[in-house]
């Protein structure tokens, strides 16, 4: 086995710089079971930070539905298989009705860019509203309407047809309190009308239900509802990004544009639709769908293969089977019950929904200046005592905590000790 500084040199030798990595101290993980890692040298870490092995590490089910069908055929979309129809039919039957016809990807940024592609050709329009400090994936079309990117580091900001709203922080966005819907709605609705006295077509509206980059956020209460609303009334359609929070992580429902009483046009999904494995989708009604069939054809080489739909089949399975989406719902509800008892001057905000948690840390309650290198302080601490955390957020300030959802109450527990412990350390 290559040592921890041979992986590190052939890595700055062979991997684009762009590439980041985790921690002050990099981790040599060799192995991963449930909701644990584990080290070159055998030490443990409690995995809270990782939403792509939705169902833990390496399960046993899901191994064995790939390795089976891998023995038996492995093929594209082109001939009649059993496996994708079935796995489709389960997997729509999870969405609201209507939303019926499944197109296959392998990474949430296939799944938006196709998305995308088919809600402009539907509104025959490229102006599109999103929500400041978004992330919507790494593909060209993605990086332009995802202000987290082009408004960061090295990025050029918007194209003219990418119209920007503030993000609907609540706590220390534009708008706050309690009456904070009213002004972000109403951001929505200069977007539009922006479009139409530019005398532009309709606008597409796409959107994460809990914004991940953004920093763990849940949205201002009827904030979506009534962006849809205006959207459609402009003659928009709307997405519901759900790569980061679907499959049953919000404990209370199992998607999370659900949890904001809205159905969307079209649904996108990933990371956790595989547990690992590079599957994802895009999910939406009979008509878009055959808007999109133009008479060109869309073709993916591995998009729908039987390996993957079988892997994806399975996960459904597992999170039905072992009662996952409650066990989101009641763990994450005692997680976020028991950080908010943790008393420490930096701890502006604890939110979430299920298992999709964060932390926002600030030096001053009245300023609410973001407490960034505390969060980072923290999120190294916590590796230290074998706990995976990370920060987000435009001032990568909030502590994330999103684990498989196999998480239990003691891991819970692990964490709350533990970084009660590093908070009274620092404070």
């Amino acid at each position: 086995m290559l040592s921890r500084d041979q992986i590190s040199e052939l890595r700055k030798k062979h991997l684009g710089p762009s590439f980041s990595i985790s921690y002050n101290e990099p981790l040599h993980i060799v192995r991963g079971e449930g909701q644990y890692l584990f080290d070159a040298e055998g030490k443990r870490y409690l995995d809270a930070v990782n939403n792509i092995q939705h169902v833990g590490h390496c399960h046993p089910k899901v191994v064995n539905a790939a390795q089976k069908q891998y023995e038996k055929l492995n093929t594209n979309t082109r001939y009649l298989d059993e496996t994708i129809v079935s796995y489709a039919k389960d997997l729509t039957n999870k969405l609201p009705d209507g939303l019926d016809v499944c197109f296959f990807t392998n990474s949430g940024s296939e799944a938006n860019d196709l998305a995308l592609r088919m809600a402009r050709h539907y509104t025959q329009s490229k102006e599109t509203i999103v929500l400041d400090a978004a992330y919507h994936g790494n593909l060209s079309s993605l990086i332009e309407i995802s202000p987290y990117k082009h408004d960061g580091p090295g990025g050029a900001g918007a194209p003219v047809y990418v119209n920007t709203i503030p993000m609907p922080d609540s706590y220390r966005g534009k708008y706050r309190g309690n009456n904070a819907t009213d002004g972000y709605v109403d951001e929505v609705e200069k977007a539009i009308k922006h479009i139409q006295k530019n005398g532009n077509n309709l606008p597409v509206f796409i959107v994460e239900s809990l914004m991940g980059c953004g920093g763990q956020l849940v949205l201002p209460n009827g904030f979506l509802k009534r962006s849809f609303e205006l959207v459609r009334e402009a003659g928009g359609i709307c997405i519901a990004d759900e790569v980061q929070i679907g499959f049953g992580r919000m404990g209370s429902h199992f998607w999370g544009f659900e949890t904001c009483h809205v159905i969307p046009d079209i649904v996108t999904m990933g990371k956790s639709m595989g547990n690992g494995h590079p599957l994802s989708a895009v999910v939406t009604t009979h008509e878009i769908a055959e808007t999109f069939n133009n008479g060109m054809e869309y073709f993916n080489s591995f998009g729908g293969n039987p390996v993957s739909c079988a892997v994806g089949h399975a996960v459904l399975n597992v999170i039905e089977e072992e009662g996952l989406q409650q066990n989101a719902h009641d763990v994450g509800n005692y997680l976020i019950n028991q950080l908010s008892k943790i008393d420490n001057s930096l701890i502006g905000q604890v939110r979430g929904q299920g298992l999709f948690i964060g932390i926002e840390l600030v030096k001053d309650k009245d300023v609410l200046t973001p407490a960034s290198n505390e969060a980072d302080e923290i999120v190294n601490a916590m590796k230290k005592s074998g706990i995976l955390m990370s920060t987000d957020g435009p001032d990568h300030n909030v502590l994330k905590i999103k684990p498989p959802i196999i998480f239990t109450r003691e891991n819970a527990d692990e964490l709350v000790f533990n970084l009660t412990s590093i908070f009274n350390q620092i404070s």
